[in-house]
């Protein structure tokens, strides 16, 4: 069984309307569901994403208003990037960045790419990153947005996993995932070791993790700007069938086989604690609204269609789409 590349990155914002913000007006995302944590319907979950909602360009948020500060540390998911197709692209959003008063670094280079990072409002740690096209395909630019179609983002590229023990995530990436060990670079951190680089599907930034070492830090206390979990891409439901038996197989407890209606869904916790999802690529997003108005009204499942007056009544009112 062979894994995708990423699917989507899951992460937590105290502040909704401020999030759409962020990454519609600035980022220039598209909104393509608007709905709510399956699993404690009086939060929302917002998902951002190409113009297409393709699997591996979205970004999602769990509305958490009373969330507090992320004390950054180790077991966690300490780097989301987002491709861009040039390295005029990076140009144009450090005067984008400068512009809107974003914080960001300047022009680097990670693993032969160049790169530029930056935060969000609440301190998320993000990434640009300059993808060739020689991988996984690029997702669909967003074009009513006012940034560019040629430096837009599309798609998510590699996340990085910060973690105490490398050797037991980078066995399960490799033995149980499938993933290849395809090189290194140096550490941020004098005295650590290189951040290995881990790649699936047809390989490239969209297909990449990142396994930093740091021995240095106590375990990340999550909050708001922090990750809650990394989804891979399962291409087929016949695949998805046979993962969760395989995975218990080999030792890992798991949530079992989810529905969330847009996808199916596994979780487990790989050996340092991080949340790993198996993820569908089908049936999308637009299984429940038309592909031109995604993301502009409060979508449901089906199984949480009849609750719809109570779910809500208990949500607090947002701007956006207003």
């Amino acid at each position: 069984m062979k894994l995708e590349g990423i699917h989507h990155v899951s992460a937590i914002t105290a502040d909704a309307d401020k999030n759409h913000d962020f990454f519609t007006r600035i980022l220039g995302m598209r909104l393509v569901k608007k709905s709510v944590n399956q699993d404690n319907t009086s939060s929302y979950h917002l998902f951002y994403a190409d113009a297409k909602g393709t699997p591996g360009t979205d970004m999602t948020y769990f509305d958490i208003p009373m969330a507090g500060r992320t004390y950054p540390g180790v077991s966690s998911i300490s780097n989301t990037s987002f491709r861009v197709k040039s390295p005029e692209a990076l140009d144009y959003w450090i005067r984008r960045f400068d512009e809107f008063n974003v914080p960001h670094g300047e022009i680097s280079e990670r693993f032969g790419r160049q790169v530029l990072s930056f935060q969000d409002f609440e301190g998320s740690r993000l990434l640009l990153t300059v993808d060739d096209g020689t991988g996984i395909p690029y997702g669909i630019p967003w074009t009513k947005a006012d940034v560019p179609e040629e430096f837009a983002v599309v798609g998510l590229g590699p996340v990085t996993l910060t973690v105490r023990k490398a050797e037991s995530t980078a066995a399960v990436l490799t033995d149980i995932m499938n993933f290849k060990e395809i090189g290194s670079y140096e550490a941020f951190e004098s005295g650590m070791p290189d951040i290995q680089v881990f790649s699936t599907g047809e390989g490239g930034p969209a297909g990449e993790v990142h396994l930093e070492t740091r021995t240095d830090l106590p375990p990340e206390r999550p909050g708001r700007g922090s990750v809650h979990h990394v989804a891979f891409r399962v291409k087929t439901y016949e695949e998805y069938a046979k993962w969760n038996g395989y995975l218990n197989e080999h030792g890992f407890r798991t949530s079992g086989e989810v529905d969330r209606y847009y996808f199916k869904a596994i979780y487990f916790r790989e050996p340092n604690g991080i949340l790993f999802e198996l993820s569908t690529d089908e049936p999308g997003f637009a299984t429940d609204e038309p592909l031109e108005s995604l993301g502009e009204e409060l979508a449901l499942p089906p199984f949480l269609e009849p609750r719809r007056k109570q779910i809500e009544a208990s949500l607090r009112p947002l701007t956006i789409n207003t």
